[in-house]
C-alpha cells in the first residue's frame, strides 16, 4: 500500500516560519519578566534587546514571504502588536517601576502614564507616515529604560522625561523606523546595530562605563535624534508650502 503524502506548500511553510520568528518574542518577553522577578536587571534589558532585534527583522521576513496573501486568515499585525506591547511597554514599565529612581509615591502614577499613553500609540491607525516614519513617540520604553539604567539619571529627570515622551505620543513629530524607512536605510541600519551593540556592552559593564564606548553610544543616539528632528522639520516645511 502506497502512502500518498500531500504536497509540501513551500509558500505556507515560509509564511508560518515568519510568524514563528515573531512569536518567539513572547518567549523573550517571558525571559525578561523572569529576570525582573529574579532581580537581574541587566539580564532583563538584554532579553528585551534580543526582542527588539527580532522585531526589527520579522517584518522583513513577513514582507519577503508575503504572509498576508499566503495566510490571509492569520493576522500577523495583531500578533506583532500584542508582543510589542509586552516587550516595548509593559515589561519596561515594570523594569522602570522596580529599578529606576522616581520621586517617592509617584511610582505607580508614572508607570500608569507609560502604560496608558502607549495604548494611544498602538491603537493609532495613523501611527506611521507615508514614508514609514513613526508619527509621535512610538512607545519605545524599552529603549528609554536602557538610557535610564546606563545614565543613572535622578528621580525628577526621569519623571520629566517620561511625561515629555508620553506627551510626544500625541504629536506629529517623526521618529525613525530604521528597518522600514528607505531613505538612508543602509546607514540607518548600520547605526542601529552600533547602538544596540554599544548598549549591550554598557549594560553588561554597569556600574562601570568605558569612556570610548559611552561616546560611541552618544554619537549613535545623536544620529537618531538628528534624523527625527530633520524629518519633522521637513514635514512642517511641506505643510507650510501647501498652505
Amino acid at each position: 500500500m502506497n502512502l500518498i503524502l500531500p504536497p509540501l506548500n513551500l509558500s505556507k511553510a515560509k509564511a508560518w516560519s515568519a510568524h514563528a520568528v515573531t512569536s518567539s518574542g513572547v518567549i523573550l518577553a517571558m525571559l525578561a519578566l523572569l529576570a525582573v522577578v529574579d532581580n537581574r536587571p541587566q539580564a532583563c534589558l538584554l532579553w528585551l534587546g534580543v526582542a527588539l532585534l527580532v522585531d526589527g527583522l520579522d517584518g522583513t521576513l513577513a514582507r519577503k514571504f508575503d504572509v498576508k496573501a499566503v495566510l490571509p486568515h492569520f493576522d500577523g499585525s495583531t500578533l506583532d502588536l500584542v508582543i510589542d506591547y509586552l516587550t516595548y511597554v509593559f515589561i519596561p514599565a515594570i523594569f522602570i517601576y522596580r529599578y529606576i529612581p522616581l520621586p517617592v509615591h509617584s511610582e505607580l502614577l508614572i508607570v500608569g502614564v507609560i502604560l496608558v499613553s502607549s495604548l494611544f500609540c498602538f491603537c493609532n491607525v495613523n501611527m506611521k507616515s507615508h514614508d514609514n516614519y513613526f508619527v509621535g513617540f512610538p512607545a519605545a520604553w524599552n529603549v528609554v529604560a536602557v538610557y535610564f539604567f546606563v545614565l543613572g539619571s535622578g528621580p525628577w529627570v526621569n519623571v520629566v522625561t517620561v511625561l515629555l515622551l508620553a506627551g510626544l505620543t500625541l504629536t506629529r513629530m517623526k521618529f525613525l523606523h530604521p528597518f522600514r524607512v528607505r531613505q538612508f536605510m543602509p546607514l540607518n541600519i548600520s547605526v542601529t546595530f552600533v547602538w544596540m551593540l554599544s548598549s549591550a556592552l554598557l549594560i553588561v559593564q554597569q556600574p562601570v562605563d568605558q569612556t570610548w564606548l559611552l561616546w560611541l553610544w552618544f554619537v549613535a543616539s545623536a544620529y537618531f535624534v538628528g534624523i527625527c528632528l530633520w524629518r519633522t522639520a521637513v514635514a512642517k516645511v511641506v505643510l507650510v508650502e501647501r498652505d
